[in-house]
This record gives C-alpha cells, structure tokens and sequence, in this order.
C-alpha cells in the first residue's frame, strides 16, 4: 500500500508540466478521505488569477494521466480550484511575493505571550516574516508558522 505523501508525490510530479505549459503555479494539493471516497483537491494561481477554463483544463489532463497511470488506490473526486482571496501562505516565497498585503498567522509556540498575529507583511528574510499589526510590530521565525493565510477580513 503506496502511502498518502507517496501518492501526492507521484500526483505533483504529474501535474507540474500540465501547470507549467499554462504558467500556472500549483498552491496546495489535499488528499483526504471524505466520506466513502477521497477528495483529491489541486489549488492553481496564476498572475491575474486563475479562470474556470483553467481549472477545466487542469481537471481533465490530470484525470485522465491518473486514470491511465493508476496512481490512486482509493475511489476519488478529482477538484482544481483557485485558493480563493484567502490563499495559504506556504513558504517564505508566498510572504515575500504579498509584502503589503494583509495575513493572519497561527504559530506552533506563543511568541510574546500569543500564538496568532494578524497584520500586513512588512519585510521578510529567509528565516522569518515581519507584520505590522494594530497593536504593534511582531517578528515571526519562520520555523515557528503553523498556518497562514492572506487576510481581508482585517
């Protein structure tokens, strides 16, 4: 049995030519069980963002090599989409690309007696990211982020 790393692995390394002939990027790939089957869930960007043709397109070439590779070993559904106005944040990459945007930050530890932060991304360095909150500016070591995501709720 190929574990779910493995399997999303294999997925990725299909699906980055399919993403590059189209200059889209890929987010994130979920692969979870979700009820009696398993949701396979692709999240794409591009600049001037990600249209349904684009996930139309990303949908169909990438179901068929998986069908015809036989990658997943459970029943699926196969969903692209954009991640939305509330896009993760996954690596420094993504932090310094929306310096001057808002984001909410969940760390793993408290950092100055608080473990989330919410304010616009001000500088960042390879090793960590700097907000501007209401209430002050915090330095958060990369190390230290376990979720983040743009915020325009703020």
């Amino acid at each position: 049995m190929v574990s779910e790393r493995e399997t999303i692995e294999k997925i990725e390394r299909i699906l980055t030519p399919i993403l590059e002939e189209d200059c889209l990027e890929l987010i994130d790939i979920e692969f979870r069980p979700s009820g009696k089957r398993w949701l396979l869930r692709i999240y794409i960007e591009k600049d001037g963002g990600v249209t349904i043709s684009d996930c139309v397109k990303v949908n169909r070439e990438l179901g068929r090599t998986l069908d015809i590779e036989d990658i997943v070993e459970h029943p699926y559904t196969l969903e692209v989409s954009s991640p939305g106005l509330t896009r993760p944040l996954k690596n420094i990459n993504d932090f310094k690309r929306y310096i001057g945007k808002q984001c909410r930050i969940i760390t793993l530890k408290q950092l100055q007696e608080r473990n989330e932060f919410s304010g616009e991304i001000i500088r960042t360095t390879e090793d960590e990211v700097e907000i501007r909150g209401k209430i002050g500016v915090f330095t958060i070591p990369i190390c230290d982020i376990k979720k983040a995501h743009l915020d325009f709720g703020i």
